[in-house]
């Protein structure tokens, strides 16, 4: 290449070059700016808009009691702890329908069967059998005296209770409604502080629900001298607690 081309070529390649780096420092000195994407999914532009969560937290007394009974039997065979047990089950189912137990609220949900081990854990010395029934009591001011009747007349020896809602649905439903205002208020806070309109709703998610009910109590069979004595079994209060995220457009 002659000597005059090469002179001139490397002043303009030095231009560029200094070009490059003067673009490169204005881009990264270049403020953010907020850009609308398109949706892939959707004709819409995606706007901008206000997130709020909303909590809520509603109390119900119970009108549910969830007994558990079980009454279990042991024996030197298998069949014999078996045939014990389905005597002792049906005096206790017996007096569970006395009570106004219909059958839709009764079901056993559990049945064991095994061997009994002697102290060294290597003989079998008999066979223990047990089951457990589940019962639903819908007066749960009388759960107390119900209890009474299944273990000492019934013959229950392992029994617990917890409480409940016989339709958490409805509770559910009027802690999301409070929820979801409570987000629309922390919205409303949010375009005033910011200068702004709020909206109509883009998008609400229920992101969390909970159901917290009374601790549950467990029983031991009582003794002779506690027949006359009725079990006190506080019911206590239900929390049905929800969280959701409401998405807001900008007016």
């Amino acid at each position: 290449m002659p000597q005059s081309i090469r002179v001139v070529l490397i002043p303009i390649a030095a231009a560029i070059v200094v070009s490059v780096a003067i673009a490169a420092v204005i881009v990264v000195n270049r403020p953010p700016i907020f850009v609308n994407v398109r949706s892939a999914t959707t004709n819409s532009s995606l706007d901008t808009a206000i997130l709020a969560s909303g909590d809520a937290t509603v109390t119900k007394k119970p009108d549910l009691a969830m007994v558990s009974a079980g009454i279990e039997a042991q024996a030197s065979s298998a069949s014999t702890a078996q045939r014990d047990l389905a005597a002792k089950a049906a005096k206790l189912i017996a007096r569970i329908k006395q009570l106004g137990v219909p059958d839709k609220d009764m079901s056993t949900s559990g049945y064991w069967i095994g061997p009994v081990y002697g102290s060294t854990g290597q003989t079998v010395t008999g066979y223990r059998a047990s089951e457990q029934l589940q019962v639903k009591w819908h007066n749960v001011d009388t759960v107390g005296a119900t209890l009474d009747a299944i273990v000492q007349e019934g013959g229950a020896t392992n029994i617990s209770v917890g409480f409940g809602l016989a339709n958490p649905k409805a509770a559910q439903a009027e802690a999301r409604a409070l929820a979801i205002a409570d987000a629309k208020s922390k919205a409303q806070a949010m375009a005033a502080a910011a200068g702004v309109q709020l909206g109509q709703v883009i998008r609400v998610a229920d992101s969390s629900s909970s159901y917290r009910t009374p601790y549950p109590y467990n029983f031991a069979a009582p003794g002779a001298s506690d027949k006359a004595v009725v079990s006190q079994v506080p019911v206590g209060d239900l929390e049905i607690q929800i969280t959701v995220e409401v998405d807001y457009s900008i007016a």
